[in-house]
């Protein structure tokens, strides 16, 4: 898979393109939510699209705002003391993402800053479309 070098985050590369999502069916999305004391969770922090065919997909944002589309498998959840603690499971209606489980990708656009890399990722489905952005560092996801 080859991309544009302006299109790379220098710190995290290229990642993979979001071309590769389109034809695939969305099985399962799963996500990962920040939870510290009695405050409500903050997230996601990270989103994994997996296909029907077991494919995942992870979308996050690096520690240079931009934002990172890799494949990679969901990690566990786990305590961070004081800090509090990040969960991971099923979005259940937590993201735009819920609305388009069982539905195919049909197109992929993504926007590019030269300096940063990828910023953002719109996947369309046949019912919708989601934004996914690095805004201020964090994830934003946005039904279109």
């Amino acid at each position: 898979m080859e991309s544009e070098k302006s299109n790379e985050c220098l710190l995290h590369g290229a990642g993979v393109s979001g071309q590769s999502l389109v034809g695939r069916r969305l099985a399962e999305a799963v996500g990962s939510w920040h939870l510290y004391g009695s405050d409500d969770p903050v997230g996601p922090l990270d989103v994994w699209l997996i296909d029907d065919r077991g494919a995942s997909i992870h979308i996050t944002t690096g520690s240079d705002w931009c934002l990172i589309v890799e494949v990679s498998e969901p990690h566990a959840g786990y305590d961070m003391g004081v800090s509090g603690l990040i969960t991971v499971g099923a979005i259940g209606e937590k993201t735009p993402f819920a609305y388009h489980l069982g539905e195919s990708v049909l197109a992929v656009r993504e926007d590019h800053e030269p300096n940063t890399g990828r910023m953002a990722l719109e996947i369309s489905f046949p019912t919708g479309r989601v934004r996914c952005e690095s805004w201020a560092g964090d994830l934003r996801l946005t039904v279109v």
